[in-house]
């Protein structure tokens, strides 16, 4: 294959994997060999080449193909091959030589999404704080609050903010070093560094950063070596006054296994919940997603009242709904029909059986905490003062009447009380029903919110 055709070839992946996941993981490819069925591409590091063969080697074998080169199986080699004599394939398993060192900026971050950005973000009331917050990041300057700490449920927004503040860097201060990647990539860089006696080059990538970006930390719970060097690297960012973003699915206190030190310091920064969608955020979402679609599958009819059906029967998590939305258009665009209501309920029955509201423990003392205006941690903490026993049964008597958990599963969520201190605080709650006015106007409008 001549430079030239690898160029087409790259044309096309440009358009297959996006401009910034070509920019970060194919750009820096080299063609060192095609020969009997297989191309090898020379790549920085042993990392690069694990990523890029497990992302994107069916996308490049693909387009070989497309390109008149076909090839059975791609591979990619660390170091400077030439075309007549090619070094051994990259290998999960392989063990390189302790003279090589890695060079800190052959160490790129996971790929950022091109569909997460600023613009492509619905704001509502639910994620308005968690948005603004991350915009003030993403604008640069002096950093204010250090570390923005975003947390929540699946598919509420976090990771898309996260590489939409990295996008909007990149673009007001192409020169930054932005570093984003989940725990798990942290703590695979590091075992691998350790493995490899680079543990230096790990310190110094990782403390030369201008912003560093974590997603998922709570994966390195429990995890004692990888603590530990993540709360040095946090150290030595902070004392250069370099941005820390990190995300997590709880609030840093409620992090099992996460050492204090660390909670300590997460909770130092700005720490925001991105809440459940409420209907009209979910609209707002599904709204901004039918003008794209209406592009792609140009005639299609959506009919009256489709949207807000959809928005009012799923309504656990943003990537549940996006996805039943791209069914229902690739669907009527493959049989040739208008979006109905009738339609929609046929072609989504499974996905709308699976999202009938299944409200959790967790989202009940969240909602009865904002209502009464306590804090998360005091529901499910051992104080006693009336301010916070009675919002506790409250919650208490919620989860019982709204979920299918048993007393003492309920009992361990509220920071594993007794399954008799669970039923006495239902039974507190049904007692003062029939003479708190108050009391009822609260349950009912806390269960119009939970079951809304």
């Amino acid at each position: 294959m001549t430079n030239e055709t690898w160029g087409q070839v790259r044309e096309e992946l440009i358009k297959r994997v996006g401009k910034n996941n070509y920019v970060t993981w194919i750009e820096p490819l080299k063609l060192a060999l095609l020969n009997n069925g297989v191309a090898r591409f020379e790549v920085p590091t042993i990392f690069f080449g694990d990523w890029v063969q497990r992302n994107y080697a069916d996308h490049i074998r693909s387009q070989l193909a497309s390109a008149g080169s076909p090839v059975e199986r791609v591979e990619f080699a660390v170091g400077a091959p030439s075309m007549a004599t090619a070094p051994a394939p990259v290998k999960a398993t392989a063990k390189p030589s302790r003279a090589r060192s890695v060079p800190v900026e052959d160490l790129p971050g996971a790929p950022l999404d091109a569909r997460f950005t600023f613009d492509s973000f619905v704001v509502g009331k639910p994620n308005e704080l968690a948005h603004a917050a991350a915009r003030r990041v993403a604008e640069g300057g002096p950093v204010t609050f250090n570390p923005l700490f975003l947390y929540g449920g699946v598919g509420l927004g976090k990771t898309h903010l996260m590489h939409a503040i990295a996008h909007e860097l990149h673009t007001r201060s192409p020169d930054l070093r932005v570093l984003y990647l989940s725990a798990e990539q942290f703590m695979y860089r590091f075992v691998q560094a350790l493995r490899e006696r680079q543990v230096m080059d790990f310190k110094e990538l990782f403390r030369s950063v201008d912003v560093l970006m974590v997603d998922d930390v709570q994966f390195i719970a429990g995890k004692d070596s990888t603590q530990e060097e993540f709360f040095h690297t946090f150290n030595a960012l902070v004392d250069q006054n370099k941005q820390i973003v990190i995300s997590a699915d709880r609030a840093p206190g409620e992090i099992k296994d996460l050492e204090e030190r660390i909670k300590s310091r997460l909770q130092c920064g700005l720490v925001v919940d991105l809440h459940p969608t409420d209907y009209e955020l979910r609209l707002g979402i599904l709204q901004q997603k039918v003008d794209y679609y209406r592009s792609q599958y140009r005639g299609l009819v959506l009919a009256d009242g489709v949207l807000e059906f959809l928005a009012h029967r799923i309504t656990s998590n943003v990537r549940i709904l996006e996805g039943a939305l791209t069914r229902l258009f690739a669907f009527a665009s493959l049989v040739g029909r208008e979006i109905t209501l009738e339609l929609a309920q046929d072609c989504l029955a499974d996905i709308l059986r699976s999202s009938d509201r299944k409200l959790s423990i967790e989202e009940i003392q969240r909602k009865v905490a904002e209502h009464y205006n306590i804090r998360l941690s005091d529901m499910i903490g051992p104080k006693r003062l009336r301010n916070i026993a009675r919002p506790r049964q409250v919650a208490m008597y919620l989860s019982k009447q709204l979920t299918p958990r048993s007393l003492p599963e309920i009992g361990r969520r509220f920071g594993g009380r007794d399954h008799t201190t669970i039923m006495h605080g239902v039974r507190k709650i049904e007692e003062l029903m029939a003479t708190d006015s108050q009391l009822s106007d609260d349950l009912q409008l806390l269960r119009r919110l939970l079951q809304g």
